[in-house]
């Protein structure tokens, strides 16, 4: 009897996780693909979310395989005056170079995606929904802010920016470049003093090989 009892209450313990992996095999986790950046100051490797947001990480991926980020630099680092130091985010890409940019792509709101803008993520920087091509920012703490508010009355914010992957590994070069001096005459408008006084170097951006087997 006892031995019975004994294994009754295991099959009470088994059954949750067995339901518990049945689950996760019906709901896998979204696909994503690996990039590396290789810079100047360091690695940073991200993984973009081709699954959640299709469009702008094919797009994305489309300026990696051409080569089109390869010689490109990290050149703003953008400070909040508020919240517990660092924060903010850096910024790399193509600046309108006409032998690099690709078109603008259609804006994928993170209110579809599920996406948001918390600490190590990838965003497209853009003009108006629908110019991004390829600049793109890396997220220092959370910026939740950047996302996108259906409800808000800012045309801007209800459409917010455009979430496409994460930092998995480098974010302590991230977090060197931001911390890099910024030129107090460089820069327009509002982004005036948050470019670097020294832009760091991507030297080559590439997919990672996976395992196989």
């Amino acid at each position: 009897m006892t031995n019975r009892l004994a294994l009754a209450a295991l099959a009470l313990f088994a059954a949750p996780l067995a339901a518990q992996d049945a689950d996760t095999d019906a709901f896998p986790a979204p696909a994503t693909e690996l990039v590396v950046l290789e810079t100047t100051a360091g690695d940073i490797t991200v993984e973009l979310e081709t699954e959640r947001a299709p469009i702008t990480t094919a797009n994305f991926l489309r300026y990696v395989d051409e080569d089109r980020f390869d010689g490109i630099v990290f050149y703003r680092a953008m400070r909040l005056d508020y919240g517990e130091p660092p924060n903010g985010l850096i910024q790399a890409g193509t600046q309108n170079d006409p032998e690099r940019i690709l078109p603008g792509i259609a804006h994928e709101p993170t209110s579809e995606t599920g996406l948001s803008h918390t600490d190590g993520a990838l965003s497209m920087a853009r003009l108006e929904p629908g110019t991004a091509t390829g600049d793109f920012s890396i997220m220092v703490k959370d910026q939740t802010g950047l996302d996108a508010m259906p409800d808000s009355d800012d045309p801007n914010e209800r459409v917010g920016y455009a979430v496409f992957g994460y930092v998995v590994d480098g974010m302590d070069v991230v977090h060197a470049i931001h911390a890099m001096p910024t030129d107090p005459d460089k820069g327009e408008g509002w982004m005036k003093g948050q470019m670097l006084a020294d832009p760091v170097v991507i030297v080559d951006v590439r997919r990672v090989e996976q395992p196989t087997g």
